[in-house]
């Protein structure tokens, strides 16, 4: 299976005179499922669907993201494996040298808050295109956020970046529902149901169970009324008894449907036995290659998920507390694979997951009926 397309020609080499979807992305091209675009852009060639790379655009140049011209459904935007923030500076706020996911690890390859710019680049030029935003610098910053790099509290990511849909968590099956909606012709304005989502509205559908947050204005104003509200998203980030939340915007409401359902099993090895060509895209090599992958060429993604909950730790509010797993066949069928590389140097560095490796969920009925309370 050969990568995907970036670049006119290839597209066209493919017999394709458009693209279903751009996906515009902060990191270099690599076909490998530790790379969050990866997956997302395999599951849609899987569903049938044709997906263009833009990587790492010119974001000073409108015309950067014109590489495919006009997608049939619309742009998908991620600032990255990493939030574009903490990729470009260290805890002390000082610039960080090198870019691991850049190709020869060159650093200023993206811009600050990425998905906001690459957002703004594409209304410059494609102002009625659907533009769908994801990946974990838009997870984490789906309503009202601290943001630490200016040390002030900002409005939901999906408004700054005038994008019409975010996906959070994961997203294997929201952007496949997504795809199937906008395939079919409906409005993306009118996709508000699907689990994993956030959207804008004027006003929340009062037939279905929803909690109001407060206001962004109320949030700048008490530090305590942040605290609550991130309290209440904290206690819904489970799929199985989350509610909806609505935090209003003066006029309009930014609204988060429930987390989606954790995948099975079967799901997970679906995903993971998508054909991905386990490296970086071929211009990449003349530049060095990617540094990022290094760490993960020759590892062994098992499970996804923690129930610890860290207070601390953000992946409860990225990947939920419900751990999911892949079938012991499918390790040895990726395994398999892996040997075959010609960099292979006999031993696979680690199997696991996100943190511990945890292998099973905590409780059999986490499933279908969800996480005890915290």
């Amino acid at each position: 299976m050969a990568f995907l397309p970036v670049t006119r020609e290839e597209m066209e080499a493919r017999g394709w005179e458009s693209c279903d979807f751009v996906y515009v992305i902060g990191d270099a091209y690599v076909d490998h499922p530790s790379f969050g675009h990866a997956i997302i852009s395999r599951i849609l060639e899987a569903n049938g669907y044709s997906v263009g790379i833009i990587s790492q655009p010119d974001w000073k140049n409108p015309k950067s993201i014109d590489v495919f011209g006009r997608p049939r459904l619309g742009f998908l935007v991620s600032g990255g494996n990493m939030d574009s923030m903490v990729n470009h500076y260290s805890v002390a706020k000082r610039r960080r040298k090198t870019d691991a996911f850049t190709p020869g690890g060159v650093m200023g390859k993206r811009p600050d808050y990425a998905t906001i710019v690459y957002c703004n680049l594409i209304r410059q030029t494609y102002q009625d295109v659907p533009i769908l935003i994801g990946g974990i610098e838009a997870s984490l910053r789906r309503l009202a956020h601290y943001d630490y790099w200016s040390e002030s509290l900002k409005r939901s990511i999906l408004l700054d970046s005038q994008a019409d849909l975010l996906m959070y968590g994961m997203g294997e099956r929201s952007i496949v529902e997504i795809a199937e909606a906008l395939n079919a012709g409906m409005n993306v304005r009118d996709i508000t149901y699907i689990d994993g989502t956030v959207f804008r509205t004027a006003q929340p559908d009062d037939s279905l169970p929803t909690i109001f947050l407060s206001g962004y204005e109320e949030l700048k104003a008490d530090r305590r009324k942040y605290a609550e509200s991130f309290r209440i998203q904290y206690g819904n980030c489970d799929p199985f008894t989350a509610k909806r939340l609505a935090e209003p915007y003066g006029r309009e409401f930014v609204v988060q449907n429930p987390p989606q359902k954790p995948l099975s099993t079967q799901e997970m090895d679906m995903v993971y036995d998508l054909p991905f060509e386990r490296a970086w895209h071929p211009s990449y090599t003349k530049l060095g290659g990617v540094p990022a992958i290094e760490e993960v060429k020759f590892s062994l993604v098992s499970n996804r998920g923690c129930f610890g909950a860290c207070s601390f730790c953000a992946l409860t509010f990225h990947q939920g507390r419900i751990v999911q797993v892949r079938s012991h066949e499918s390790i040895v069928r990726e395994a398999e694979k892996m040997v075959k590389d010609p960099d292979f140097k006999g031993y696979i560095h680690d199997v696991g997951g996100p943190t511990a490796n945890f292998r099973h969920p905590a409780c059999e009925k986490q499933m279908t009926k969800g996480c005890c309370g915290t």
